[in-house]
């Protein structure tokens, strides 16, 4: 008989570095067209597993000396090649038992909605490079699924996605925090998140209740070089999962998706000073904070200007601004949150982080 247990050693084995349960009713107040049990109707469990980045993926964007790495191997590295393995692995093991493993791993971009905004409609998305400039097919900048529908009545529009980190804490591995990165208990944001979804019916984990992960310290908003995140407590999004209350602060998506890239003249060593200046009342100007409007034309017009600054290699957009991650990091080592006394040295030295004087 197959048991949680011989399946949660698989995945570790695999290399996982957790491995957490959910029934599919956990997901009943989901969106229809973000709810896993549409994927598969018969699945009766979604199996969580969460891969832990090394803290050193994001040394060189803290000291702003390197920054290929985290997006490169903490990245497209977990997204593409390392949680593809341990999927295989434990659905292997399923299937030797007669049970169906749907494996899934991160699709961001490839949903019949947005994966920022929830809205319908090609969208660019932060999950997918950009190559403005490069091509004259506008499909490219685009969310790759760009007209869907249902096969049948009662059926949902392919590609369905659902929200990981919601599932992840259905899974009981954690929290999500004010900053919408998931926490884990061991790791703090520093992981990745995949899942399987089975006809297995297994007795489901626990959701994590444990001191708080996230702190409220606000750190992640302070920090973000585009104001991208509100400290209001007041404006949050709330979810309930059964009786648990999960909560975020308000984000502006695409604020967020274009100092995700490119994170202004203060925090972008990759483009000159003169690019900044010539552009300062125009295609710049969410970058340099002026009374814009956030949306894709925003962004659009980032790119259009620094596009070749820095470009990607491995079809992720780059991630070069760190702000959240790097503060949610900070705190929870020094002001007793998860992280306290797990490395020898802190991940911050300095009294705050860099920032160029320009």
């Amino acid at each position: 008989m197959l048991t949680k247990e011989m399946i949660r050693q698989a995945a570790l084995d695999a290399g996982a570095d957790a491995c957490g349960f959910s029934s599919l009713s956990r997901f009943d107040n989901a969106p229809d067209d973000m709810n896993p049990k549409f994927i598969d109707p018969r699945a009766k469990t979604i199996i969580g597993f969460l891969f832990r980045m090394p803290r050193g993926v994001q040394r060189g964007i803290e000291e702003g000396t390197q920054f290929y790495q985290y997006p490169s191997l903490a990245y497209g590295g977990i997204n593409e090649v390392y949680a593809p393995v341990v999927l295989y692995e434990v659905g292997k093991l399923l299937e030797d038992h007669g049970y169906e493993a749907v494996v899934y791993r991160n699709t961001g971009a490839r949903g019949k909605v947005s994966d920022m905004t929830g809205e319908e409609g090609s969208t660019i998305s932060p999950e997918e490079q950009l190559v403005f400039g490069r091509t004259e097919n506008k499909t490219a900048h685009h969310r790759s699924v760009n007209f869907t529908r249902p096969v049948s009545e009662g059926k949902r529009a392919p590609d369905l996605q659902f929200h990981f980190r919601l599932a992840g804490v259905a899974c009981g591995l954690g929290e999500i925090g004010w900053s919408k990165m998931f926490l884990s208990p061991e790791f703090g944001p520093m992981v990745r998140l995949a899942f399987i979804l089975t006809d297995l019916e297994l007795e489901p984990d626990p959701m994590y209740s444990g001191e708080p992960l996230c702190r409220k310290c606000m750190a992640c908003a302070r920090e973000c070089p585009g104001g991208c995140l509100s400290t209001d407590p007041n404006k949050s999004v709330k979810v309930y999962m059964e009786d648990k209350l999960i909560e975020w602060g308000e984000l502006d998506p695409w604020r967020c998706y274009a100092f995700y890239t490119y994170p202004g003249r203060k925090h972008d060593p990759f483009v000159p000073t003169e690019v900044f200046e010539a552009h300062k009342d125009g295609k710049l100007a969410i970058l340099e904070g002026k009374e814009v409007e956030s949306g894709e034309k925003a962004v659009l017009d980032v790119y259009s200007v620094l596009d070749g600054y820095f470009p990607t290699w491995m079809g992720y957009n780059m991630a070069k601004c760190g702000g959240c991650i790097g503060a949610c990091v900070n705190m929870l080592e020094k002001k007793g949150g998860c992280l306290r006394d797990r490395f020898e040295e802190p991940f911050r030295t300095t009294p705050k982080r860099w920032e160029m004087k320009r």
